[in-house]
């Protein structure tokens, strides 16, 4: 499976924080934003991953990140040349997808929580042994805002509707998403939207009328944090620190997740860590490494 990652989009509601930067490259607490998603495919056992931006920004991510050699994996960029639309990047992936099944992160979803890994876990097994598509769900109290999924009892989506007045269920549909090699030619031959972009909703539902669009549901002990307004990245800063500072161990701590999936052993853990020795985030590497955090 390969990942990617859509680190495009002007952040305009984020102004004007974003006017130079991208959003993705924001800190929340100790790290940028990029990390977090960067973490879930991670996670998930995923070593290729692309990672597609704006002109002005890829070079930025580009060194922050390298070619993912420090961490055990294999990064690549390309460049979006001006947004159109979430499902654009099955096509610019193409090549980098190749002949496998993908998952299409959003840069700046944030999702952290124990079931995190066998909820990814669950979903490529599904991946593997049904194809076809698997979106999340997530609780929502007031889900007018979001994209919205009903379901059947077998987890089969009856519906997808985009910030309805009337939701069928209060289950909202996170930038997190697996498809089988399909998604490609599905994408290629969605119609451009009348905002002109090609919409991951029309994937979502050409699986639908396959009858092979699942939903993987994301309960209690799961946080999705939202970082598109300056509020949202205030309480999800304020969330991560709280976190890491009662517990002592940090949150979408790439080094530590490729330490602890085998992408790299302890020495390299250690070299990074006294890299950024001078910081908070390199002491917690290098603990890691001489066994004081378990």
């Amino acid at each position: 499976m390969k990942g990617i990652i859509l680190a495009g989009g002007k952040g305009t509601r984020l102004y004007p924080m974003t006017k130079a930067v991208s959003k993705q490259l924001l800190p929340i607490y100790d790290k940028p934003l990029i990390y977090y998603p960067l973490s879930v495919l991670l996670l998930a056992g995923i070593h290729d991953i692309l990672i597609i931006s704006t002109p002005e920004d890829t070079p930025v991510y580009e060194k922050l990140l390298g070619s993912g050699g420090t961490i055990g994996v294999n990064l690549s960029y390309i460049v979006q040349q001006y947004p159109r639309g979430l499902a654009d990047a099955f096509i610019l992936g193409e090549r980098h997808i190749g002949d496998d099944s993908v998952c299409l992160i959003l840069g700046d979803n944030v999702f952290y929580g124990q079931d995190l890994t066998r909820i990814l876990r669950a979903a490529i097994k599904r991946m593997d042994e049904e194809g076809g598509a698997t979106i999340f769900g997530y609780p929502v109290k007031d889900v007018r805002s979001f994209g919205v999924v009903e379901f059947d009892r077998e987890h089969k989506v009856v519906s997808i509707e985009e910030k309805p007045t009337h939701p069928k269920s209060n289950y909202a549909v996170p930038g997190l998403y697996f498809y089988d090699n399909r998604v490609i030619e599905i994408a290629k031959n969605v119609k451009p939207s009348a905002r002109g972009e090609i919409e991951i909703t029309a994937v979502n539902n050409a699986y639908l009328e396959l009858g092979q669009l699942n939903v993987q549901l994301m309960g209690r002990g799961m946080a999705w944090l939202d970082t598109g307004t300056p509020e949202g990245i205030l309480k999800a800063a304020e969330y991560v620190e709280a976190v890491q500072s009662r517990q002592g161990f940090y949150i979408s701590c790439i080094e530590e997740i490729a330490w602890r999936r085998g992408f790299i052993d302890t020495e390299q853990l250690r070299k990074i860590g006294r890299e950024l020795k001078m910081t908070d985030y390199g002491q917690y590497l290098i603990s890691l490494a001489e066994g004081e955090q378990q």
